[in-house]
């Protein structure tokens, strides 16, 4: 039997306002609500379940999103429309910038509860 992630669970001050949030810069939308999780699916079946908790209890957590390029100009663009700070690494230590590890982009960017989010267009392990 192979193993397949389906879910996970992500903390937020407001469940729908992250899941909206992440939704609109991927260009995905957010699926029906289900008890106190507000999902959003990505295309290989593993859903985000945007769940509200207080503030003080977030731990920040880093998620990261394999797009392809088309993907990740719509997203792109997304993000400079909203003036949404990005950076080029997870240190926020150049921002306005974007990566080009392994021969593709990515950036960094954080969700409203304070969550890391980024986007590559090729895994880490690719060959440059």
């Amino acid at each position: 039997m192979s193993v397949e992630l389906n879910h996970t669970i992500v903390h937020a001050r407001d469940n729908r306002e992250s899941a909206e949030f992440l939704a609109h810069v991927l260009g995905l939308e957010t699926g029906t609500e289900w008890g106190p999780f507000v999902p959003v699916h990505t295309a290989n079946g593993v859903t985000l379940d945007f769940a509200t908790i207080p503030a003080e209890s977030i731990v920040t957590q880093h998620y990261a999103f394999l797009v392809p390029e088309e993907v990740f100009d719509a997203a792109f663009a997304r993000i400079r429309a909203a003036g949404i700070t990005y950076w080029a690494d997870p240190h926020g230590k150049r921002p306005g910038e974007i990566n080009h590890h392994h021969g593709g982009r990515g950036l960094y960017f954080t969700d409203p509860a304070g969550h890391g989010m980024e986007i590559i267009t090729r895994p880490y392990d690719s060959p440059a």
